[in-house]
């Protein structure tokens, strides 16, 4: 029997406008399945279970004992769940059914332990690509996370999936060259030199009058001569 629980209930209707009519009443559309049974479309308290995931250190790979809408003694994972972009509340949850006897695939989080060298002492930045690994495992033994040392990371040095320490009994099924994080070098910024304009046109020398002005000034000296 798991830690944690949730009640369910039966849900016959189906639609956008049935799946608004019940969220308004506190209520939210999902549905359970599960390898050689039938998809069951219910509907639980989205607070019970968003309290639920935020009290458990496996997150998503919490299993869950549900009761009601004829899944009495059913184990769950959540597969996925649907919220609003805005307030972050569960719209949808989908509910996969375990054998505990079969294994089955799960992505677990990584877990950075450290700060590394490169980062502390050298001014690098730790990226980090990959946050969770795909494994396949018996749903008693799914690790609550895949811990990662990464304090003698120096700069230009990299962590890949083949590096992870994984638990007996877990498979791995990410690609083993995949790079999980790194220490790389800050981006430099240059900064742009500011143009600066000449005064006047080019060829002009301080002081002198244009070309324009030259002329006119040849032409009052010759109307003075006539004079």
């Amino acid at each position: 029997m798991s830690e944690y629980q949730i009640a369910l209930e039966a849900r016959a209707d189906t639609g956008k406008s049935v799946n608004r009519k019940l969220r308004a009443t506190g209520r939210i559309p999902a549905v359970c399945y599960g390898s050689g049974q039938q998809a069951t479309s219910v509907q639980l308290d989205p607070h019970e279970l968003d309290t639920l995931l935020r009290k458990s250190s496996a997150g998503l790979n919490t299993l869950i004992d549900v009761s009601g809408a004829g899944l009495d003694g059913k184990v769950v994972l959540v597969k996925e769940l649907q919220r609003d972009p805005v307030r972050g509340e569960i719209l949808h949850a989908d509910l996969f059914a375990i054998d505990a006897s079969q294994t089955i695939e799960v992505e677990v989080p990584v877990r950075i332990i450290g700060t590394p060298t490169g980062v502390s002492m050298d001014g690098g930045i730790l990226d980090q690509p990959l946050r969770e690994i795909q494994v396949s495992c018996l749903p008693g033994a799914i690790p609550e996370d895949l811990p990662v040392e990464v304090a003698a990371l120096e700069l230009g040095e990299s962590v890949h999936v083949r590096d992870l320490a994984i638990p007996e009994g877990v498979e791995l099924l990410s690609d083993p060259d995949l790079t999980v994080l790194s220490v790389v070098a800050p981006t430099k910024v240059e900064e742009e030199v500011p143009v600066v304009e000449e005064e006047g046109a080019e060829g002009e020398a301080e002081g002198e009058a244009p070309e324009g002005e030259e002329k006119k000034s040849e032409g009052e000296e010759k109307k003075s001569d006539g004079d």
